[in-house]
């Protein structure tokens, strides 16, 4: 173990390794889970070959390797193994854009580009990378993954659905390399769909080959306020039928996340007049100039009004206005992550059920904790309502995240009896393995182990992630 430093620096330099316990202190961990184990060092490579390298070396030496993207998780993958000696592998420094091709629509970035980076690359030639979340400075490398989803799933997809191939490197040190452009191709078996959502795993991505779209031409941004949610749900389909595949997003904000938003920030801007129990913030886009959206949504806003299902709302008329929306609707997670002790929850039903889950979530957690405070909030699309938790006024944060087990068991088995799931787009990680199990059966875990075993036969990727 003592010779391995030195060994890690012959292959990526001086300046490439971290062993000091100052410099190794911000490699710990993600936003849910930080280990206190016994870190070697922390790596940051510059290419493919030093990583496949580092990769053997660690093999050779049987020390564990943990992947780390921007460290943005929610579900403790990035958190290096507490029980045993390991070696984290940052990609930082693997943040190229090697191709964009705006005839195939393609580009090729580095693990280690971030989501903001690859974004505004796309933007600058015309184009839309249809993955988009909060976490901005997440880096490629570890929405894939985790197979990420955010705010426009709807319209396009998870990250697995952005992939056109892949570059990974194995266990072994051996280099996968498949970033064909090709958008059809039935050769064998579709391997990166293997790695898509195995958080490190099976193989360590250090490229990707995405799809790009043509830039929005138009747009149109709607904030409405309901009182129930089952007029939520009564709008999504009226929304679906009258604007089609041009929605782009469909998010649902309770009153206490907008208070909650509001306390953080320290005033309050509401929306639109009326206070109402519930908003909806709907986007519509279209590559088209010759769709006009803003006419639809705005009678869509009107035949609602008309028939009681909205109470109230605005439409955005301007880009600044249209950001001010979006603020409301990011400035509630970014409150609940710093507000100490909040729970957040990755929970996800068939549409339909959203409004029964939410209901019974709420009985279920009141009942663990009395006075807790439920801000359920998110992606009414595709069924992915974050119900996350605030403590009881009277409860200090590190009481209730002592509570965290349980209230978070609550949520997910009145998910699971609604036929949902665990972990909708966070991943499992480190935190939600004890979840997996109550949710896949003993032969669907058996056949993941068999696949670990498989491409990680020393168990050394990632060790204690997901299985």
């Amino acid at each position: 173990m003592t010779a391995l430093p030195a060994t890690l620096r012959a292959l990526v330099g001086d300046d490439g390794v971290l062993d000091q316990a100052g410099d190794l202190a911000g490699y710990r961990g993600d936003f849910a889970l930080h280990t206190d184990g016994p870190l070697i060092a922390v790596v940051r490579p510059r290419t493919t070959a030093e990583v496949a390298a580092l990769v053997r070396a660690c093999m050779d030496a049987g020390v564990a390797l943990t992947p780390r993207g921007g460290g943005t998780g929610l579900a403790g993958g990035a958190a290096p193994a507490a029980d045993r000696p390991a070696v984290v592998i940052s990609f930082e420094r693997m943040r190229a854009i090697r191709t964009l091709d705006t005839t195939g629509d393609i580009m090729v970035v580095e693990a280690g580009c971030t989501l903001h980076e690859a974004r505004e690359a796309a933007v600058s030639a015309g184009r839309l990378l249809g993955l988009d979340h909060g976490g901005l400075s997440s880096q490629i490398g570890g929405n894939l993954a985790t197979n990420a989803g955010g705010n426009n799933v709807l319209r396009y997809g998870m990250a697995r659905e952005q992939v056109l191939g892949l570059e990974v490197v194995l266990a072994n040190g051996d280099v996968l390399s498949q970033l064909s452009p090709l958008r059809k191709n039935n050769a064998g078996y579709d391997l990166r769909q293997i790695f898509l959502g195995s958080e490190g795993t099976l193989g360590l991505i250090t490229a990707a080959a995405l799809k790009l779209r043509p830039a929005p031409a138009v747009r149109a941004t709607a904030c409405l306020g309901l009182q129930t949610l089952d007029a939520v749900l009564d709008l999504f389909v009226r929304a679906r039928t009258a604007l089609g595949e041009a929605i782009s997003a469909f998010e649902v904000l309770p009153r206490a996340g907008l208070d909650l938003h509001f306390g953080h920030v320290g005033r309050a801007r509401e929306p639109f007049p009326t206070i109402t129990p519930w908003a909806v913030l709907l986007e519509a886009d279209s590559a088209s100039p010759y769709f006009d959206l803003p006419r639809a949504v705005e009678e869509l806003f009107t035949s609602a009004i008309e028939d009681g299902v909205v109470i109230d709302g605005t439409v955005a008329a301007s880009e600044a206005q249209r950001q001010a929306l979006w603020t409301l609707r990011e400035g509630i997670a970014h409150a609940m992550i710093e507000t100490p002790g909040s729970l957040k929850s990755d929970s996800a039903v068939p549409v339909s059920a959203i409004g029964a889950f939410v209901t019974a979530a709420m009985q279920a957690v009141e009942a663990v904790v009395p006075g807790c405070r439920p801000v359920p909030f998110g992606h009414v699309g595709d069924g992915n309502i974050h119900f996350n938790v605030l403590p009881p006024v009277d409860m200090a944060g590190e009481a209730f995240k002592a509570r965290w087990g349980e209230v978070t068991e609550a949520i997910e088995a009145v998910a699971l009896d609604l036929g949902g799931t665990v972990s909708a787009e966070h991943g499992i990680g480190a935190i939600k393995r004890t979840a997996l199990r109550r949710m896949r059966s003993a032969s669907e875990i058996d056949a993941m182990q068999r696949l670990k075993d498989a491409f990680d036969p020393q168990g050394l990727l990632n060790p204690g992630k997901i299985l």
